[in-house]
């Protein structure tokens, strides 16, 4: 199928077989079919030169590249080369859509060459677990236990398993990774929602911290929120934790989700309800991302009369404690979803923002800086039957990057 090629021949393992010498390359002159001589690329480029060229490339095109030369194949294998590529400030996300809710394969869509590649995820086993990712890393935890993570990067395949946090089980869970694009070094956090035992409207909220440098756990805050309740949605954005809260307590619609903040760096003890952010209208399937160290949300846009009902899809920046709405999905896009009920996905990081919905493959890109709406290219997985669901996330394609 067009745009689609597998990830696996360009693996890293495929990449280390015999690879015969670059040939040269020749041109004809201005002057008529005189030949011009031949020019090996070997000899005008030094290797410091080549190096930073190759590696402003994308990711799917380095692998390529290793096929070209053995010089070539040796100079994108080296440190030095990872250096130079995590000079590189930020590639293109990927796109992953799960092709199975029993098997941890799929398609990733890389947004510049605008192509699927066939990806088996390590680590983690069905598509219902819960995901979260930053900087080149995903971080997966099962749906059962809860207490099975583990860190990984889906290019080079490199992954650990993390110390079980030893958390009891609870009603609600969200994770969120953040990794530092200097050390390397990564923060991943669980916020955790467990209701109290015959009270409906008390649930016990504790947000659960990891840090990659102690490579340990630790319970930061334990709280009883009353006529709220967490939920399965958090990310971490220049070092503060977000996470959406729900209301138990009925209510208008508009005051049905919040936003709080979290610290991470002063680890506050004062109640979380002393942050709460109201959402800037009635949502559904709200969702929160880090695009350059700053908190996104996108949202369905519920009916005045029926909430739960999506008239529109939204896309608003905070700035400070106040929602900025950044744009709007055009209706004609809205409408090339086909049959949109009120549940769908959304991802995003660096400028990039995925949408699809649950009962199609369609993937819909909004650029942010461009302020631009784009359908990718169509996705080789295929519905086989009605009640199919289709998932995915985003992460950015690294290879200088290991857990």
């Amino acid at each position: 199928m067009e745009g689609e090629t597998s990830w696996f021949s360009h693996s890293l393992d495929d990449m280390a077989r015999e690879i015969g010498e670059f040939d040269s390359f020749s041109e004809l002159s201005d002057e008529g079919n005189k030949e011009a001589t031949a020019v090996s690329v070997d000899l005008i480029l030094p290797d410091d030169l080549l190096e930073r060229i190759l590696a402003y490339l994308p990711v799917a095109s380095i692998f390529r590249a290793r096929c070209v030369c053995k010089r070539w194949y040796e100079i994108v294998s080296s440190k030095r080369f990872l250096w130079n590529f995590s000079r590189v400030l930020s590639q293109k996300p990927w796109y992953f859509m799960f092709t199975s809710s029993n098997e941890p394969t799929g398609y990733a869509y890389d947004p510049i060459l605008r192509k699927w590649y066939g990806i088996e995820l390590p680590c983690i086993e069905t598509s219902n677990w819960f995901i979260a990712s930053s900087c080149g890393l995903v971080c997966f935890m099962d749906n059962d236990s809860r207490t099975e993570l583990y860190v990984c990067n889906p290019i080079t395949k490199s992954h650990m398993k993390l110390q079980d946090p030893g958390l009891r089980f609870s009603d609600y869970s969200a994770l969120a990774v953040s990794v530092n694009r200097k050390s390397h070094g990564y923060t991943i956090s669980i916020v955790k929602s467990k209701q109290v035992t015959g009270n409906f409207f008390q649930w016990d909220v504790s947000v659960h911290i990891y840090d990659s440098e102690t490579m340990m756990w630790v319970t930061s805050l334990t709280e009883v929120l009353t006529g709220w309740r967490g939920g399965d949605e958090s990310v971490i954005c220049d070092g503060v934790l977000y996470f959406l809260i729900y209301s138990t307590g009925g209510g208008s619609p508009e005051n049905r989700h919040g936003l709080i903040t979290y610290n991470l760096s002063s680890c506050s003890p004062h109640g979380l309800i002393r942050s709460f952010i109201p959402v800037p209208c009635p949502l559904t399937c709200g969702r929160l991302m880090n695009l350059k160290e700053k908190l996104v949300m996108v949202g369905g846009i519920g009916k005045q009369d029926r909430p739960d009902i999506i008239k529109g899809i939204g896309i608003w920046v905070l700035n400070g404690k106040a929602w900025q709405e950044i744009a709007r999905m055009p209706h004609k896009f809205f409408q090339g979803f086909g049959e949109f009920d009120d549940v769908f996905a959304s991802s995003g990081t660096d400028d990039l923002i995925y949408i699809q919905s649950y009962g199609a493959p369609a993937l819909l890109v909004f650029d942010m800086s461009q302020r631009h709406w784009r359908w990718s290219q169509k996705c080789p997985v295929t519905k086989r039957f009605p009640l199919q669901l289709f998932t995915g996330f985003c992460f950015e394609p690294r290879l200088e990057i290991s857990p």
